[in-house]
């Protein structure tokens, strides 16, 4: 029966990595962008624009009451995250792509939550993509950790672990 120590390190130093690398990035945004108008790198293609969001990823939920906002986002997100990191852990049989994309789902989730927690609410978004009219929502590293966690999972779900070894053969 395999170590779980090993899957829980690993799992997490993502989620840390995460939530420090998005809050890092919130803060520089803030600290560049909160005086400044929109700023445009590569013939537009990136724009970096300072937002605070109340709703989810997309502005999704931004126009629910404020008080069913915060129990969605601020109580129960966070409550289910939970519940998956520790399902996710207990399983011993999971691909490891699916564990890594469930902790950067984790991370971003929780560095969103943290975001809100800490501004009334609102999450820091400062990035979008596109070209002329076409472009994404404005968004931040929080949405890219959870939008490539979902992504490694879907992909996690085509791959096959390796067999273990003859030696590594459960007894």
């Amino acid at each position: 029966r395999p170590s779980m120590r090993p899957r829980v390190l690993l799992f997490s130093a993502l989620l840390l990595l995460c939530v420090s690398c998005d809050h890092a990035t919130k803060r520089v945004a803030t600290s560049l962008l909160a005086q400044a108008d929109t700023v445009s790198l590569a013939g537009d293609a990136v724009r970096f624009e300072l937002a605070y969001n109340a709703g989810a990823l997309l502005s999704l939920g931004a126009g629910l009451s404020p008080d069913l906002r915060r129990l969605l986002l601020v109580g129960l997100v966070p409550l289910g995250l939970a519940i998956v990191c520790v399902s996710v852990l207990r399983q011993r049989t999971l691909h490891s792509a699916s564990l890594v994309g469930v902790a950067l789902i984790a991370g971003g989730g929780i560095g969103n939550w943290l975001d809100r927690l800490l501004h009334d609410g609102l999450v820091t978004d400062f990035v979008s993509i596109g070209t002329g009219p076409l472009r994404t929502g404005i968004f931040n590293a929080a949405d890219v950790f959870v939008v490539a966690g979902v992504l490694l999972i879907l992909a996690g779900s085509f791959w096959r672990e390796p067999a273990p070894a003859d030696g590594d053969a459960p007894a």
